[in-house]
């Protein structure tokens, strides 16, 4: 069994900022990652992350790869599948069977896209459901287009679909979309891009090998029914908690994990990082991400030292 001094659940923009300052803090660590740079990969366009005016999410990611692996960070591309703590140390299981032990631990498992949980979403899984405008929107070129949601992803998701599709619908079940200002500014100047507001799609059918149109809860230019080649859901995200559950660590009402300022859990030993992480969870961004990461493998460094620490709450 290896073992390690920190073990980092997670390879995203929180997982490798804690990788980066565990090499600097020469941490015997490891990462355990199923997506490596996390999903901000799948953002086409990133404008709003410091020193990068404007930079694809892809290329960010690698470079948050690239950086943590130059300091000496060993990253493997493996998911973690079970997590218990047995006298005092941390042990998990990966995808593999391989075992590892640490003697803390930071997760930075992110979150997950929500679904809409309505009729045809999983049957057209593939097929014309999305939930990655920036990995399938090239299939769409000359085609109409749905995609559901107000916040950022989804008018950044609408703006890539507009380069390739013939008419982008995003649908937003509320009155004002509540993305960034300037995405929303973006969104409603682009010629092919309709925003469709306080609806709700309802249903979404296909001809079996493709979705060829949605329902809406309320009418749009007098039909319930709108022609569409594809559907892009893009209404944020579920913390993944299933690791933190088995260590008993606390989270709120939403199932994100409560951490002190240091971002340490009610478990010794385990910190949090990260989307996952009920700190920011209004502020689900890369630089909030890389901070909490930051900030947590000072918590491990001061933990590891034994400087005297009380849980959180």
């Amino acid at each position: 069994m290896e073992k390690y001094d920190l073990i980092i659940i997670g390879a995203g923009p929180a997982g490798l900022a804690a990788s980066i300052y565990a090499s600097r803090y020469n941490i015997n660590h490891l990462v355990l990652g199923q997506n490596l740079g996390g999903t901000i990969a799948w953002a086409h366009k990133v404008e709003n992350y410091p020193g990068f005016p404007s930079i694809s999410g892809f290329e960010l990611a690698q470079n948050f790869l690239n950086h943590a692996q130059s300091l000496g960070g060993k990253i493997e591309n493996q998911e973690v599948v079970n997590l218990e703590k047995i006298n005092g140390f941390l042990i998990l299981t990966a995808g593999n069977q391989k075992k590892y032990q640490a003697k803390t631990l930071i997760i930075a498992t992110g979150t997950k896209r929500r679904k809409l949980n309505v009729p045809g979403e999983k049957d057209y899984l593939g097929k014309g459901v999305s939930y990655c405008a920036t990995c399938d929107a090239a299939f769409y070129k000359n085609k109409d287009v749905v995609v559901v949601g107000g916040a950022n992803s989804a008018c950044s998701g609408a703006l890539h679909l507009a380069r390739f599709a013939n008419r982008v619908y995003l649908i937003y079940r509320k009155g004002d979309l509540r993305a960034d200002p300037a995405w929303v500014t973006e969104a409603k100047q682009t010629k092919n891009i309709t925003i469709i507001y306080n609806t709700n799609v309802t249903a979404i059918e296909g001809d079996g090998q493709k979705v060829t149109l949605v329902k809406l809860d309320r009418p749009y230019r007098k039909k319930n029914n709108l022609k569409a080649a594809g559907v892009f859901v893009e209404i944020g995200g579920a913390p993944i908690i299933d690791l933190a559950k088995k260590l008993g660590l606390k989270t709120d009402r939403d199932g994100f994990v409560i951490t002190d300022n240091l971002m340490a859990t009610n478990v010794s030993g385990v910190f949090c990082a990260g989307d996952v992480n009920a700190w920011q969870k209004q502020c689900q961004q890369a630089i909030i991400a890389t901070a909490e990461g930051a900030i947590a493998t000072l918590g491990v460094y001061q933990y590891l030292g034994k400087v005297p620490r009380k849980p959180a709450p």
